[in-house]
């Protein structure tokens, strides 16, 4: 399944805010917050200071709670998102990006923002069924969620960190397989 460009980037934002907060925390500084705001595409409103650091990083359960959550789940709570945040979903056009789907006002806080195009990419994976394209990572004591775009849907690991101990570990498990 092929999603729009601003799904895909809401998704991949979400999964990456969601991540932070696995040890080491990467989302510490407002720094922090301005990488993730320019990476992943984010327009309008940038107040750039703590409180609105804080009010993201608070962000990240419920974006957890959403993305882990099971098909009715999800509905039941993008509805209330985007009904809280009174979205109005609009066309908008931008930064060379063709016609998408906004549905907050530019003005609105980052984190008012976030909600809601989180809320509207989720809705989109809910309507195809496609849940099974977010995951937990597979990485023994690792609570990192996966987004699996991938055709083959092969995709195990959140990050390359994880991949790369997990290969570690089974080669040290293979090794003393063969030495026995």
């Amino acid at each position: 399944m092929d999603f729009t460009h601003d799904t895909v980037m809401s998704l991949q934002a979400a999964t990456a805010l969601v991540n932070s907060a696995e040890e080491p925390d990467t989302l510490t500084s407002v720094a922090d917050l301005d990488a993730v705001w320019e990476e992943y595409g984010y327009t309008g409103r940038h107040d750039g200071d703590v409180a609105e650091l804080e009010a993201v990083r608070a962000l990240r359960p419920t974006l957890r709670t959403l993305l882990t959550a099971d098909r009715d789940t999800a509905a039941g709570m993008v509805n209330r998102m985007l009904a809280d945040a009174g979205a109005v979903p609009r066309l908008a056009r931008h930064d060379g990006w063709d016609w998408h789907l906004h549905a907050i006002d530019d003005d609105a806080p980052l984190p008012d923002r976030i909600v809601v195009e989180t809320a509207m990419a989720m809705m989109d994976v809910v309507r195809v069924d496609e849940l099974s394209r977010i995951s937990s990572c597979d990485a023994d004591g690792c609570e990192g969620v996966v987004l699996d775009l991938s055709r083959n849907r092969s995709r195990r690991f959140c990050s390359t960190t994880c991949t790369n101990r997990e290969a570690a570990a089974a080669y040290r498990a293979r090794r003393r397989t063969t030495r026995s």
